[in-house]
């Protein structure tokens, strides 16, 4: 969320960029209700000025036995309560729609994010690792998992639906070591392990910038009216909301928890498999550092190489590309994708993200700290997926796969693995 008056100063870039990102709101609407709800403000303070001084005064009057002189002026109270009341009301609802369209105002982009409508217009930064050249006939991860008994796709789908799956024996454990692998990276560099919760309320929703906007992504508790977490960056920044913080070193937090996303829009892609599903897990980074843009563009680069080093240990071939305006959400400010290499899609797919979102997210959830010079400031936040999974498990049975359809264990995973070297049949 943005301030009033940097709208106004940013209005045609912003308009530009609510376009490019496909957000519907009017920047001119919001400015004129700005302007009629600041100048409707003015005009309830004036009165509850005026019925102040009457009040007092119909004291000092009674007082001198001027009774008559006293009911003139209750009587001009009431009318002018009457007044506020209305009055009063009608700034309710032009505050309830100046909110509505404040909370879809987007973030403003880095003057390094590529102009593009899509994905297909994310440029490549670098690549990392050699493709593998098999000299046999690869298979795709869900022949090789159901092969080895490590996936049954079909038990999913008989309990959950659609996008459903079921992980067991060597699954199960692959499925958890690169939590666990991807967590102790992330404590060792500083990082505090955090569980949180899996269910927030919407209020949580909107402070992590996930409301209005991406409400068609969520599933919903109607009863309860809670939300499940695509993501533990919901949890981790609502968990701060309200609070002044110490940031004179950036809050580092990282959790491990399941996800969940409804998937909409996606009919039809990647339904094969385990790219898109309605669960999984993830280990989020989240920091919460002081408003300076050097230190947050520094905290992106950190984390992204804290994902790239995962997948480095993972020895996964790999590249970072820069994603374009079209690509982004509203609360981004700048972005990296890293996509990791799929043989049975012949191409790179996203397993990881890295955004910063300067002071965006913050001024949602009202987190601040106390600057050098005694004043409040605004934090600024940022996120990065250190591993999703089941999807990182697409890349490393596809690439570690051997002609004998078992499956090499990377070194760094073995610990979590029973000391494993292969996954066999």
């Amino acid at each position: 969320m943005l301030n009033m008056a940097f709208i106004r100063e940013k209005q045609t870039v912003l308009e530009q960029i609510a376009a490019k990102k496909g957000i519907e709101v009017s920047i001119p609407e919001l400015l004129e209700l700005d302007d009629k709800k600041r100048g409707l403000q003015q005009t309830i303070d004036g009165l509850r000025h005026t019925r102040n001084e009457l009040s007092e005064q119909i004291g000092m009057k009674l007082s001198k036995g001027e009774q008559q002189n006293a009911e003139r002026m209750k009587q001009e109270v009431r009318q002018t309560n009457a007044a506020l009341t209305e009055l009063e009301a009608e700034l309710g609802e032009l505050n309830t729609k100046h909110e509505r369209l404040l909370l879809l105002v987007p973030n403003l982009v880095s003057p390094d994010t590529p102009d593009g409508a899509s994905d297909a217009d994310n440029v490549e930064i670098r690549k990392h690792g050699e493709l593998p050249r098999f000299e046999f006939e690869p298979k795709n991860h869900v022949e090789l998992a159901e092969h080895l008994g490590m996936l049954d796709i079909a038990r999913g789908v008989k309990i959950g639906g659609s996008r459903n799956y079921v992980l067991k024996g060597a699954g199960f454990h692959l499925h958890h070591a690169v939590q666990r692998l991807a967590m102790d990276v992330l404590e060792a560099d500083g990082f505090t392990p955090m569980d949180v919760p899996m269910m927030a309320r919407g209020e949580s929703f909107r402070h992590s910038g996930f409301l209005p906007l991406g409400q068609e992504q969520l599933f919903r508790l109607e009863e309860d009216n809670k939300y499940l977490i695509g993501t533990s960056e919901v949890s981790l920044i609502s968990g701060f909301s309200d609070e002044i913080v110490d940031a004179g070193d950036p809050i580092r937090l990282a959790a491990m928890s399941a996800c969940f996303r409804q998937e909409i829009g996606s009919a039809g892609r990647d339904v094969h498999g385990l790219y898109r599903v309605h669960q999984f897990a993830k280990v989020e980074q989240v920091v919460i550092c002081e408003n300076d843009a050097a230190l947050s563009e520094r905290m992106l680069q950190e984390m992204t190489a804290n994902a790239e080093r995962i997948l480095q240990l993972l020895e996964l071939p790999y590249r970072v590309v820069a994603v374009c305006i079209g690509d982004m959400s509203q609360k981004t400010h700048k972005q990296y994708d890293i996509e990791t290499w799929m043989p049975s899609r012949q191409a790179y797919g996203e397993t990881h993200s890295s955004s910063n979102l300067l002071d965006f997210q913050a001024r949602r959830a009202n987190i601040r700290y106390r600057a050098a010079d005694g004043k409040l400031r605004y934090c600024h936040t940022l996120n990065n997926t250190a591993v999703a999974t089941p999807r990182i498990l697409i890349p490393l049975l596809e690439n570690h796969q051997r002609e004998d359809g078992s499956i090499y264990i990377p070194k760094a995973l073995r610990p979590y693995m029973k000391g494993m070297e292969y996954i066999e049949g």
